[in-house]
């Protein structure tokens, strides 16, 4: 023991209230502290550096320096015991550091060699491998190696131990160099692997995505980018390069076929039998290992279409068997089948005509009606018995006032009552009085006008007239207060609940909702959501009583559908009961290596199964190779957020970084030339929200490689067989037939197959739905109707809002997923593509395309109906041929708008049109006509009158407008206006 301690005179006179360091004593790796009346013990751990000596006044100053801790000061020491016992404790320091550092000798040198050896991997970093050797570093590093002073461990032990406490300080970066220096080397020590796995060799993106293991690896696989190679090859390298056995290999696919042929590929290139199973498969296994043996499956749980007829059969059931359950079931279909939008939700005529034709109103008496809120009365006047006919021609003639004949909206057949429904809504003004107001896009005053047209039309000739107002659903009385009004001309004779579902049958409303009910019933099962969850979400998301009434409907198809599963099983139980037998260690995966094909496929519940799997051990790494824009099956239960969020998903943790993973992009397609691989890419990504890619095509095109060609009405078969004459043409001469692929977004519209072959027999022709097509590749791709309307393409049979409530994510692009089905479609051909569309009525995407050069598209073939837009509510002009041979250009929206114009009549083609402020319009073959003073569509023509000529719009009578004056020659035309 060697100590310290002040000269007592000194001392006294120093520090006379005696609080200050007294003695120090040096004791094995202790130093005790002594002040007047406590003692405390240091450790040499806590001392940064030798005791520091320097001269004072009274005698020598003695400071320790300690972490943490204040510093230890002994003021006059006697300057020679001073020095000896500083250079003691320098010695102690030195030796107890040394000797903490030896018993931690093997740990660090463990964690020395595995940062050492980032410089040259032998194993790609990832971040499962690297985080256990982080927290060991720095843990080591906090007890220990922070602690160590350079000056008591020497320059040649700091030097050692240097790189640990770099790989602590920046553990990122360490393992960034530690991953490139492993692949560069790696695809190096692999070349010859890589040239010969497959028939061609791999490119460099295909490479690298095989060498890169991250924990979670996401290969962006674009059409004909070669996936298969790339899984194959994937399998097949882990297992030569030893870091996997076969039977730690899980190759995941979605289709049995896709899995079977997996199977054979990697066995015959790797020397090793790895399986690859379908999702269902893995899972069907997982519960016969844990159960022992393995329950029957659903009849249904392989056919969509029996599926869906168990639904219809359980809504049928339901409606006889239980009162309440039947009218919730009738209640949705005659009220609530439809998204219950009104003109308020619109800017303009055009946007909300739009929507309600993509609706399609169809009232449970069969017709087609205008708003929702008229569907709404006319399925309460036939629940209720009232029978009625809708917008009937009015029993008393009207005077020719300039307008239509008046078609009152509903006329009850027995009692020759009269329903008006008005769209008005009630305004409050700031001086409390109420004002009645129009949608945005209607012309209030004119609207307000005819109303007070109608009302006196029915005073004048004594008919009874009801009225009904937008306002009274907007306050929830709609039905109620047109019950009350009808009360005094009419008794309710409500028909039976199996009389009206009978009619909805009959109506074929009933196969829409059941696909509705069947596929809310697949992701309400599959992504483990309860009834609780949907009606929290409804309210969340405000869907309002539309969605109430799903739900009312929706709990008894489930229970019931439970019920009749009996002991057996679905594809959704299926997953979900072996995601619970590995989550919670029932089953023990042998797998740490899991390959994902049609990544883009992937469901919440598959989700789950893969976490589940991943879960079990900390080395389990993800291999998901895919395509977002290819994600065209959300109606199956597919879930594009898994895939765009995959690091979020799937990724591991290092360093306090969550979601860690890597991304690698295919990019090179070897089956679509420059032209079609541009177009389609550019066309995908005009939805931001999807992943952005390069694209580098298979060849160059040296000629146009995507027609549009217009078809009318009629020709659809006449303009196929013209284009595949086309093809045809150019392979005269050649001795290799070549593929066409005859592309429809719905199964109907596949031609005439057998003529099609018998006619072009040098061609291999074949039909296929778009979302069957999906792998298949052809020379020559003919897309089928691509037309506007509710079966056209893009479909506007949309997704109803109401998934959304079994849905992690909604898509705000409009037509988010029907734009990626085009890319699929397109990104079938290799040469050339090409799209049949309606030259009256082209789709919004063959619009795009052939509107904005950044497509590069070719000139449609055949002539083109030049585009015009209607002044009355902004849709678009589409010619028609009228009985008498002429051509007549009639507004889209026929059953809201009803706008008609004659083509010019010096042409008798085109459409005159109104040229900025002039006061002409003018057609394209250079007749000019004076604008019509009433309406923005119209022009003048000749007319004659009780008092002679003048000058009366074209669209008389529906415009009253004219203008007497004489009229100068050639300027003026008479034409017919009967179409």
């Amino acid at each position: 023991m060697s100590l310290l301690q002040q000269r007592r005179l000194l001392a006294l006179l120093r520090n006379p209230f005696g609080n200050g360091v007294r003695i120090v004593e040096l004791s094995d790796d202790h130093l005790r502290v002594k002040r007047r009346d406590s003692i405390a013990s240091v450790s040499l751990r806590s001392l940064k550096r030798p005791p520091a000596l320097r001269k004072g006044i009274l005698g020598t100053v003695v400071t320790m320096r300690l972490e943490d801790q204040d510093d230890v000061v002994l003021n006059g020491a006697d300057p020679l015991a001073a020095r000896l016992f500083s250079e003691e404790v320098k010695e102690a320091w030195v030796r107890f550091n040394l000797s903490v550092l030896d018993k931690e000798a093997a740990r660090l040198e463990r964690i020395l060699a595995a940062v050492n050896a980032l410089g040259a991997p032998l194993r790609y970093a990832a971040a499962c491998q690297m985080a256990p050797l982080l927290e060991e570093a720095r843990g080591l590093d906090a007890s220990l190696l922070s602690k160590l002073q350079d000056e008591a461990i020497g320059p040649e032990m700091v030097a050692r131990i240097a790189p640990v406490r770099k790989f602590v300080a920046d553990p990122r970066t360490a393992r960034a160099k530690g991953i490139a220096a492993f692949v560069t080397a790696e695809l190096e020590r692999w070349n010859e692997f890589f040239d010969t796995i497959e028939s061609k060799p791999l490119t460099p993106e295909q490479r690298l995505s095989v060498v890169v293991d991250e924990d979670a690896t996401l290969v962006l696989a674009g059409a004909g980018s070669g996936k298969t190679s790339v899984i194959t090859a994937k399998a097949a390298y882990l297992v030569k390069a030893g870091i996997r056995q076969p039977e730690e290999i899980l190759l995941l696919a979605f289709a049995k076929n896709a899995a079977e042929e997996m199977s054979e590929r990697v066995e015959a290139r790797s020397g090793g039998p790895v399986v690859a199973r379908t999702f269902h498969a893995i899972a069907y296994d997982v519960i016969g290992i844990v159960e022992g043996s393995k329950p029957a499956l659903a009849d249904h749980a392989t056919d969509d279409l029996a599926f869906t007829n168990l639904i219809k059969q359980i809504l049928k059931d339901l409606v006889h068997r239980l009162s309440d359950v039947s009218k919730a079931i009738i209640q949705w279909f005659a009220h609530f089948l439809v998204e219950p939008k009104t003109e308020w939700e619109f800017k303009t005529k055009h946007e909300f005509y739009t929507h309600m034709e993509a609706q399609d109103l169809r009232t449970l008496q069969g017709e087609k009606v205008k708003s929702y809120e008229e569907l709404q009365i006319a399925n309460w006047l036939y629940e209720n018995g009232v029978a009625y006919e809708y917008e009937p021609l009015y029993e008393h003639k009207i005077p020719k006032t300039g307008r239509r004949d008046y078609q009152p909206d509903f006329r009850l057949t027995e009692s020759g009552i009269y329903i008006e429904h008005f769209g008005v809504r009630r305004h409050k003004m700031a001086d409390g009085r109420e004002r009645l107001v129009t949608a945005p896009f209607v012309d209030r005053d004119e609207y307000l006008a005819g109303m007070e047209w109608k009302r006196q039309i029915h005073a004048e000739n004594e008919t009874n007239l009801i009225e009904t107002y937008s306002y009274e659903r907007q306050e929830g009385r709609l039905l109620t207060g047109l019950a009350e009004k009808l009360a005094p001309y009419v008794t309710l004779n409500p028909l039976p609940a199996n009389t009206i579902y009978d009619r909805i049958v009959e109506l074929k409303q009933v196969d829409d909702f059941s696909k509705l009910l069947g596929t809310f019933l697949r992701k309400f099962k599959s992504g483990g959501y309860t009834l609780d969850d949907c009606e929290a979400k409804s309210e969340s998301m405000t869907l309002g009583r539309r969605a109430r009434a799903f739900l009312d409907v929706f709990a008894p198809v489930f229970a019931e559908y439970q019920k009749r599963l009996g002991g057996r099983i679905d594809f959704e139980d299926m997953i979900l009961r072996a995601a619970r037998y590995v989550e919670t260690g029932r089953y023990v995966s042998p797998f740490r290596h899991i390959l994902v094909d049609e990544f883009q496929d992937i469901s919440q519940s598959r989700a789950r199964l893969l976490k589940a799997l991943k879960a079990q051990h900390p080395d389990v790494r993800i291999f998901a190779v895919g395509d977002d824009w290819q994600s065209i099956f959300r109606f199956a239960g597919s879930d594009i957020h898994l895939m765009r969020h995959f690091g979020e998903e799937f990724g591991g943790n290092f360093d306090g970084q969550t979601g860690v993973h890597r991304t690698v992009d295919l990019g090179r397609t070897f089956r679509s030339i420059d032209q079609i691989a541009f177009a389609a890419r550019t066309f995908v990504l005009r939805n931001p929200a999807q992943i952005e890619k390069k694209i580098v095509p298979a060849g160059a095109a040296t000629e146009p490689a995507i027609r549009i060609v217009t078809v009318s009405k009629g020709e659809d078969e006449q303009r196929l067989s013209s284009v595949l004459e086309a093809i045809a043409t150019k392979l005269e001469g050649r001795s290799q037939p070549e593929s066409v692929l005859l592309l429809g977004r719905y199964r109907y519209l596949e031609p005439d197959m057998r003529g099609l072959k018998h006619d072009f027999p040098q061609l291999r022709i074949s039909f296929k739905t778009i979302h069957a097509s999906k792998g298949l590749e052809a020379d020559h791709v003919i897309l089928l109707n691509a037309d506007s309307g509710r079966t056209g393409f893009p479909s506007e049979i949309v997704d109803d809002p109401l998934l959304s409530l079994v849905s992690p994510e909604e898509e705000a692009f409009q037509n988010a997923e029907e734009r990626r089905v085009m890319y699929v479609a397109m990104t079938r051909a290799r040469h050339t593509l090409t799209i049949l569309a309606s030259k009256a009525r082209p789709s919004s995407f063959v619009t795009e395309l052939r509107n904005d050069p950044a497509y590069g598209i070719a000139a449609a073939l055949g002539a083109e109906a030049k585009a015009y837009l209607c002044g009355k509510c902004g849709g678009r002009l589409l010619g028609v041929t009228g009985k008498d041979g002429r051509i007549w250009y009639r507004c889209e929206h026929v059953q809201h708008c009803g706008n008609l114009l004659p083509a010019c009549p010096s042409c008798g083609t085109a459409l005159p049109r109104r040229a900025g402020r002039t006061t002409e319009a003018l057609c394209d073959c250079g007749a000019g006509y004076s604008n019509c003073p009433e309406c923005s569509d119209g022009w003048l023509v000749e007319r004659s009158g009780r008092y002679g000529q003048f000058l009366g719009c074209v669209r008389y009578p529906a415009c009253l407008g004219k203008i007497r004056v004489s009229v100068p020659k050639g300027r003026i035309s008479k034409v017919d206006t009967k179409p």
